[in-house]
């Protein structure tokens, strides 16, 4: 279920990005831990889906693994369970440093902080999906406002155009275009 914000507009679940840097020699054991973990996330209440993004071998060691929830309770209720500070403390050894994740609402994990070490989804993946998200939306935001804009009255006056343009096109890429978009296209984009 979504859960609606202090400003009435609902937010497309919550999603956490862990990043384990993992012992040079410690991979394997790493990945059956994995294999652990990956059945009892997805028994956890609003478990909605993962993915795990390996290093890449010989460059380097950290695997960033993102888990969505359909709310940022229930996904705080796992990171918070017994069933995860258990599994934590026993592939602690495998680590370099310790447990870092990041939880974010709808799809703040885009702007992910520095403190994450984590780059989802790829920067020029990230671009192309912007881009075509945005160009269809600068052609047609500015047909269907300016024109409702004059209809009001509203005086010509081309820098609160743009204004009004560009913070709809933004309100309408966080709240409805991305989350959808983002959605239909994920075994592309963290693939």
């Amino acid at each position: 279920m979504n859960q609606s914000n202090a400003t009435g507009i609902e937010e497309s679940g919550a999603t956490v990005v862990i990043t384990h840097r993992v012992r040079e020699d410690k991979h394997a054991e790493y990945d059956a831990w994995l294999q652990q973990v990956a059945p009892l996330c997805r028994a956890a209440q609003g478990h909605l889906d993962a993915h795990i993004i390996r290093p890449v071998t010989g460059v380097t060691h950290t695997y960033t693994v993102i888990i969505r929830f359909d709310s940022r309770e229930n996904l705080q209720a796992w990171m918070a369970s017994d069933t995860r500070t258990q599994l934590i403390d026993k592939v602690r050894p495998l680590l370099v440093t310790e447990d870092d994740f990041f939880i974010s609402s709808g799809l703040d994990f885009w702007f992910a902080p520095k403190s994450a070490k984590a780059k989802i989804p790829i920067r020029w993946k990230q671009f192309l999906v912007t881009w075509s998200a945005i160009y269809p939306m600068v052609l047609t935001v500015p047909l269907l406002l300016i024109p409702l804009l004059r209809s009001l009255g509203v005086p010509q006056n081309h820098l609160m155009d743009m204004l009004l343009v560009t913070g709809v096109v933004v309100f309408l890429m966080v709240y409805l275009v991305m989350p959808r978009y983002t959605r239909l296209i994920q075994r592309w984009l963290f693939k």
